[in-house]
């Protein structure tokens, strides 16, 4: 009943749609709003909270199927930005206040999020951070740079990510790094948007925080151990990202199985039956399906309250690959045309590129499984 709530909403804002929204730089927030509406956008939230309270599978089902009925990869960015940044990081660390005040919102739709958590300086290497919130009365005051943060533009909260402790005053690296709930429009927070080659409907911006005040109950989690609180909230964002790959290379691949039954060269028979077109996609279909299983797998475990970090990870690794893979060879098999508007597919490509290296990079996942499923030396 999940999926096919999803693909009717889904198929409400199909290719023409989206083609629109990326033309005009545009976020979707009709198509937003109907995903809330439809109980979806707070899938993974308790119901006296506004949500579903159906689980992180179902919610990587809902993601999967409107990304494959015509929005591709940036669709998961929507579930990240509000169901994880927002849903997840609320849900389980926020007070029971910020829940009550902001997860039904976030259920229904007038309430969106993003996150700062990139640097200049730091990139993937989150325990480099700069960004310091220094206390100041009952609050801190916060200052620093981020960068390539998405939907600031649109947002009406951000989850930033700060030293509130010098490194040199804690005994471990993870140790001095907060999460903070606040306000978009706020005195001292300042952005200046990206120019980029893809996912055109979500904006990406530098974010400048001068002097930003920050209130008491605006601390999300641990003061000073919101290190590994953080890395439950991103294990969570790659199970969304593969969601979201594994339908973009399933819209992809749809795409040029249709094109291919319809094109007819030389011969007087569709290309669609010629095996070197059949095997590239065929292929494409099988790592496709090996990763949509590992990730529902990592959305399980979740569910149970068990680990799950190696499987999101894995999953994610996997899915990247396939999707890359899957939107590349459709391309190949319309020639052209794969390359004109007309026919979607460089839109996919375009947007699903940038899930090679974020948001975290292929070589940080093989390091990751080198270090925790290995048990190999860390290299970096």
């Amino acid at each position: 009943m999940v999926i096919e709530t999803a693909r009717e909403v889904g198929e409400r804002f199909g290719l023409d749609y989206w083609a629109r929204k990326d033309r005009e730089k545009a976020f979707p927030s009709e198509c937003w709003q109907a995903i809330c509406e439809a109980g979806l956008g707070g899938a993974l939230l308790p119901e006296e909270y506004g949500g579903s309270g159906v689980g992180m599978l179902e919610m990587a089902l809902i993601v999967e199927t409107l990304a494959a009925t015509g929005a591709g990869a940036t669709l998961g960015q929507l579930f990240m930005l509000n169901s994880v940044f927002g849903g997840v990081s609320l849900w389980k660390f926020g007070t029971e206040g910020l829940k009550r005040e902001l997860l039904p919102r976030l259920s229904n739709g007038t309430l969106t999020f993003c996150m700062a958590l990139t640097e200049p300086d730091a990139g993937t290497n989150t325990l480099a951070l700069k960004s310091f919130a220094t206390a100041d009365g009952d609050g801190w005051r916060l200052n620093g740079q981020k960068t390539w943060i998405t939907a600031v533009e649109s947002a009406e909260k951000m989850l930033v990510i700060a030293r509130t402790r010098k490194p040199d005053e804690v005994a471990k690296p993870t140790h001095g790094i907060s999460m903070f709930m606040i306000d978009v429009e706020r005195a001292g927070l300042t952005y200046q948007p990206i120019d980029k080659v893809g996912t055109l409907t979500l904006s990406s911006c530098s974010v400048f925080f001068d002097d930003v005040r920050i209130e008491p109950h605006e601390l999300v989690g641990t003061l000073d151990r919101g290190f590994h609180e953080l890395l439950d909230v991103l294990n969570t964002e790659r199970i969304v990202t593969t969601a979201c790959l594994v339908g973009a290379g399933f819209l992809a691949t749809r795409l040029a199985v249709q094109y291919a039954g319809d094109r007819k060269v030389f011969s007087g028979r569709p290309i669609g039956s010629y095996q070197g077109l059949q095997f590239p996609l065929a292929k494409s279909h099988a790592e496709l399906e090996c990763a949509r299983l590992m990730n529902l797998k990592a959305a399980t475990l979740f569910d149970q309250g068990q680990p799950y970090g190696s499987e999101a990870n894995l999953a994610k690794l996997l899915a990247a690959d396939a999707a890359n893979h899957a939107i590349d060879r459709s391309m190949q098999t319309m020639g052209g045309m794969g390359y004109s508007r007309e026919f979607h597919v460089e839109r996919l490509w375009r947007d699903a590129r940038l899930f090679k290296f974020a948001p975290v990079s292929e070589e940080m996942i093989l390091n990751y499984i080198a270090v925790h499923d290995l048990g190999m030396p860390r290299s970096y």
